[in-house]
């Protein structure tokens, strides 16, 4: 399962475990927040409806207030003798998603140990009738 949330006037894709920046929020390393969902994927099931959307609530942890890479500016005119050089970083916030819940109380969690078990049975399967020339 995952979702597309806006954070900071962009929109990301996230799913539960997940670590990303997006622009600087209030709150403390270790507080909780919020993210609007604009769509939720689950499995074959995709979820666009803003009333249903609604429901379901991302929450995230923040991990840390960092700054982003240094921008320079420059600006030059030609014969005036006009030059003027500027910098900027970015103050940005990482975040780490906690969970995706959607209106009926189910709550997202990472599936990786049942998706692996099935691909390795379904690999030695075909392994042992390749031998056995089934």
């Amino acid at each position: 399962m995952y979702a597309i949330v806006r954070s900071g006037g962009r929109q990301e894709r996230v799913a539960v475990g997940d670590v990303f920046e997006l622009d600087r929020v209030s709150g403390e390393p270790g507080s909780t927040i919020e993210l609007p969902a604009l769509l939720l994927v689950d499995g074959e099931t995709v979820t666009s409806d803003a009333e249903t959307l609604g429901g379901v609530t991302v929450t995230a942890q923040v991990v840390d207030h960092t700054k982003g890479p240094k921008i320079i500016i420059q600006k030059y005119k030609n014969k005036t003798g006009y030059k003027k050089r500027q910098g900027h970083r970015q103050r940005l916030t990482q975040v780490k998603i906690t969970g995706i819940e959607t209106g009926q109380g189910s709550t997202s969690q990472p599936a990786a140990d049942e998706t692996v078990a099935a691909q390795t049975a379904a690999v030695q399967t075909a392994t042992v009738q390749t031998a056995t020339g089934e």
